[in-house]
């Protein structure tokens, strides 16, 4: 039997040009004020003038798909990529695995962590997607994967390549900052599993780098613009207490995320990186995961445990 895997993720601009309708996306509908515009259109400018983020699922895609079929030793899998906000949109992937005629599909989003305001917010493009077309489609939802023992030794394997971006002498004063983006913190008064899970995958990877507990913390980046308070605290501020009380090696390891896009390759590598070297540090960054062998073999295990137990 063959199976249809989805990895979905955010989506970004594939040019300057698409910024505008973009943002017009992300905000469901409502139109971004010039500034906005000009502001998030700078941020990519310095990255290159695109997001790389569909590139990089794509590779994931097709890496994940080549281990899942040379271990079942047949054309088993075929892996597509569906996006929140941006082409190709989770509808016309819903539409290309309904075209191909599969109808087993384990849908997958490239966040391991759970929130109702995000994955969960997948899994409603996805179910639209299937009513809008009529799509019978026999899904395997997964919820979240923030604990899978391969995720967490691809993300130790990237935290300690990045330990090697300072000197050797430095390493055991490095101070590590682990990583999240911020959602409302009404959340956590909701039962939102979110936080919990992020600080879950943080406290695992230190635990498996033997990292003391005075050696790391937790925060967040990329608060948004809605009213109330967010989850905190913010990464600039933890950076500039960090450096303002003595510590000069910062590494952050964003563990929300599993692929290059504006908030590391921007906020974290040009703004957060010159904030710290502004008060005296010296910071580097957990390489994304992108397309580690290690974090495609936990994709294809969570994949492969998936369709057993259909």
């Amino acid at each position: 039997m063959e199976h249809a895997v989805l990895l979905m993720a955010y989506g970004g601009p594939s040019a300057l040009a698409d910024v505008e309708d973009y943002l017009r996306d992300v905000m469901g509908g409502r139109k971004p004020t010039p500034a906005m515009v000009e502001e998030v259109s700078a941020r990519y400018a310095r990255i290159g003038g695109r997001s790389p983020l569909l590139d990089i699922t794509q590779a994931q895609a097709g890496a994940l798909e080549h281990h899942l079929n040379a271990v079942a030793m047949a054309d088993r899998y075929r892996v597509y990529v569906g996006m929140r906000h941006w082409q190709p949109y989770i509808r016309q992937a819903v539409a290309a695995i309904a075209r191909d005629g599969l109808r087993h599909v384990v849908a997958l989003c490239m966040t391991p962590q759970h929130s109702r305001l995000s994955v969960g917010a997948y899994f409603q493009h996805l179910q639209q997607a299937q009513a809008d077309l009529g799509a019978e489609l026999d899904v395997t939802l997964i919820e979240s994967w923030h604990t899978h023992p391969l995720l967490i030794q691809a993300m130790a394997e990237n935290l300690d390549i990045a330990r090697q971006g300072f000197a050797i002498e430095e390493r055991e004063w490095v101070k590590v900052i682990f990583c999240g983006h911020s959602l409302p913190a009404s959340i956590i008064n909701e039962g939102d599993p979110y936080d919990a899970q992020l600080r879950e995958t943080a406290s695992l990877v230190a635990e498996r780098l033997n990292l003391a507990a005075d050696a790391w913390q937790f925060c967040y980046q990329g608060a948004g613009r809605r009213p109330g308070a967010w989850l905190g605290p913010e990464l600039e501020d933890v950076i500039v207490r960090l450096a303002n009380a003595g510590h000069r090696h910062i590494l952050v390891a964003p563990v929300g995320f599993v692929a290059d896009h504006v908030e590391t390759l921007y906020d974290i590598d040009i703004e957060c990186r010159a904030l710290a070297a502004q008060h005296g540090a010296h910071l580097e960054r957990m390489p994304s995961l992108n397309t580690s062998p290690t974090f495609i073999a936990a994709l294809a295990n969570i994949v492969q445990q998936a369709g057993s137990h259909e």
